[in-house]
């Protein structure tokens, strides 16, 4: 058999060459490829990723079980307009450990994020018979409060928990409730914050909301008035310099 010529070669070569270009083009080296590109953070319109990204830390995995207040409250959802939201996510609370998220306070999120965020809460965690045909008081109050009737107001609708005082109580199953009345909670939580609390409650640890904090003969729900005494006679309680004091070594 004769040896194949260069010439008879040269359309197999041809065509292994233009394969191999065809290949190298589309693994080309510094050409990112269609499925490891890293979306930018402003780009992200993933309600789950832009939560647990931003938000799970401090109020929790699924809105539930956090430090701070539990966005999957559906009474929260209800009484929090989505203008509120949107808000406090942007702008944070002053005073306490709720910073701003949105751009034009310093933070990463865009306002259209922000918007999903809300929109994503009460979507998931919103229900449309939270509260059960009863009316609301309002998110925030119009009027000022009365420590001194607040004062009463709580021994009446929150000391069964929390103790006359505010230090704490005991009760079922053995369980003690944290202080509300000390120096380092009321630094870390806004009047809005304890407001909020007292409103809609921490079903799952346990709080009532407004309308069952008391039990028994007579119980009913609280009013906006005494829900806003109640929180000014808590935050009478703030001081300067909270904590406790560093220790005097000679």
């Amino acid at each position: 058999m004769r040896s194949p010529t260069l010439r008879s070669l040269t359309p197999l070569l041809l065509a292994c060459a233009a394969t191999l270009a065809v290949a190298g083009c589309k693994a080309a080296p510094g050409k990112p490829g269609p499925y490891f590109e890293t979306p930018r953070p402003e780009q992200i319109s993933d309600f789950a990723t832009l939560y647990n990204q931003n938000c799970a830390s401090c109020h929790g995995v699924n809105g539930k079980f956090g430090a701070a207040v539990s966005l999957a409250n559906p009474i929260y959802l209800a009484i929090a307009t989505d203008s509120d939201i949107q808000r406090v996510t942007a702008s944070g609370v002053p005073g306490t450990t709720m910073p701003p998220f949105g751009k034009a306070a310093g933070g990463m999120l865009t306002d259209k994020q922000i918007a999903i965020l809300a929109a994503g809460m009460k979507q998931n965690w919103g229900s449309p018979d939270a509260l059960a045909g009863q009316v609301p008081p309002p998110y925030a109050s119009t009027t000022p409060g009365d420590p001194v009737q607040g004062q009463k107001t709580f021994v009446a609708f929150c000391a069964r928990c929390h103790g006359t005082d505010g230090s704490g109580a005991t009760v079922g199953n053995g369980l003690v409730t944290g202080p509300l009345v000390d120096s380092a909670y009321l630094a870390l939580i806004s009047d809005q914050g304890l407001r909020t609390l007292i409103i809609v409650g921490q079903p799952e640890q346990g709080m009532p909301n407004w309308l069952s904090h008391m039990n028994g003969p007579g119980a009913r729900p609280m009013t906006n008035q005494e829900i806003t005494d109640t929180v000014a006679w808590l935050a009478s309680h703030r001081i300067a310099t909270p904590g406790q004091p560093y220790k005097q070594h000679p």
